[in-house]
């Protein structure tokens, strides 16, 4: 009977561990989705030493993060930018219920004073608690992070406000393979194979350093008209598993997307 016993408490245990552990499975799974999900929507990070301290800004909020006592934590509602007319530097004013923050990002290159990692942005805060009378500043480096929904392959259906057809090209419509996590492209202009990079900020989108082969192509072929546009965009949307590029003037390109 006692043995019996014993064998009825080491199988309840045993349920119980493997419940636990699927319980800590599931939640660690879920943890990490949120994670993932709320770094798709952060345009911006940056991040600084002595006092370690970090910032994500997103279309919703800014999250500023650090190891300074009632600073652990912030959320602040997104503002648009103020921008300066002579350089890349963009400034936020920020402020919530008990802190007030000013953002400034520049485009310039910065090195982690403990990594040495290079960044392309030097960042700097000033912050404090409402209760406070001066600000905290605090200097680091950060990086935007490209749309993920760029990251595919994209065949183009218009140019320039027009349907395009195999006909205009050499032997298949141009199409671009863009890997956001590189900030490069590759692809097919319509005749010669082009490859480059794109330069991105929140809602900036440019295609730049275009090279490609030197195939001679067939009077009419569009390529050049292709390539002119890719290298004029500005801006960009995403819809209906279509991707769009402009600039101030008009609508350049569209794209669909293939697997």
């Amino acid at each position: 009977m006692k043995k019996i016993i014993s064998l009825l408490l080491l199988l309840s245990l045993m349920i119980g561990c493997k419940s636990t552990a699927g319980k800590n499975s599931d939640t660690k799974e879920v943890t990490q989705t949120a994670v993932i999900e709320e770094d798709m929507n952060v345009y911006f990070k940056a991040t600084g030493n002595e006092p370690f301290w970090g910032i994500k800004m997103g279309n919703e909020n800014f999250v500023f993060t650090s190891l300074i006592p009632g600073k652990e934590k912030l959320v602040f509602p997104a503002v648009e930018a103020i921008k300066a007319m002579d350089a890349n530097i963009k400034m936020y004013k920020v402020s919530n219920e008990t802190s007030t923050a000013t953002i400034t990002i520049q485009q310039l290159d910065c090195q982690d004073s403990m990594s040495g990692t290079i960044s392309p942005y030097k960042v700097s805060v000033e912050i404090k608690n409402n209760s406070e009378l001066e600000f905290k500043k605090l200097g680091g480096c950060g990086k935007y992070n490209t749309d993920y929904r760029l990251h595919d392959i994209w065949v183009v259906e218009e140019l320039n406000g027009f349907k395009v057809f195999v006909t205009d090209f050499q032997r298949e419509l141009p199409r671009i393979e863009i890997n956001s996590a590189e900030n490069r492209f590759m692809g097919y202009g319509g005749c010669n194979a082009i490859s480059g990079t794109i330069f991105y900020e929140k809602d900036l989108l440019r295609f730049s350093k275009v090279i490609s082969t030197l195939m001679a192509c067939a009077p009419g072929n569009k390529e050049g008209d292709f390539t002119k546009a890719l290298q004029s965009t500005t801006t960009y949307t995403i819809e209906n598993n279509r991707l769009t590029l402009s600039n101030s003037s008009a609508k350049l390109l569209v794209f669909r997307k293939v697997d």
